[in-house]
């Protein structure tokens, strides 16, 4: 099965040795997205809102970049590092995705790149 790499200037590039997303049949696997803004590539952090907001967007962006959205995202995976913050993780979540929704973790870790609160990654299937 051939892979495609999937690249969007509307979300942010990807800052190592990794792809966006990688498209594989009709699976998508995305990246982790960490709150940069893809416009002025600086971060989006002036509350964990802010930030989980601004990861639902660069998560839209690369879902359409491949040629699906966010309602095809089956499985979700969110890193916080205070597990506090779920409550606003899901009520934030509430407002980009409708049911059904896709499967989900929540993870609390030691710490993120630039200090981030969040990080999500997803898997999103297309037809």
């Amino acid at each position: 099965m051939d892979r495609s790499i999937i690249h969007t200037d509307n979300a942010p590039a990807a800052i190592g040795p990794y792809s966006q997303a990688v498209r594989c049949g009709n699976t998508v696997y995305l990246s982790g997205q960490i709150p940069i803004c893809p416009q002025t590539q600086r971060p989006v952090n002036d509350t964990v809102e802010a930030e989980i907001h601004q990861v639902f967007r660069n998560l839209r962006a690369v879902a359409e970049a491949a040629g699906g959205d966010l309602s095809r995202m089956v499985k979700l995976n969110a890193y916080l590092t205070d597990l506090a913050d779920s409550p606003k993780l899901n009520a934030i979540m509430g407002e980009y995705f409708t049911a059904p929704y896709p499967a989900r973790a929540a993870v609390r870790v030691a710490g993120l790149p630039q200090g981030f609160r969040i990080e999500v990654e997803g898997i999103l299937m297309l037809d």
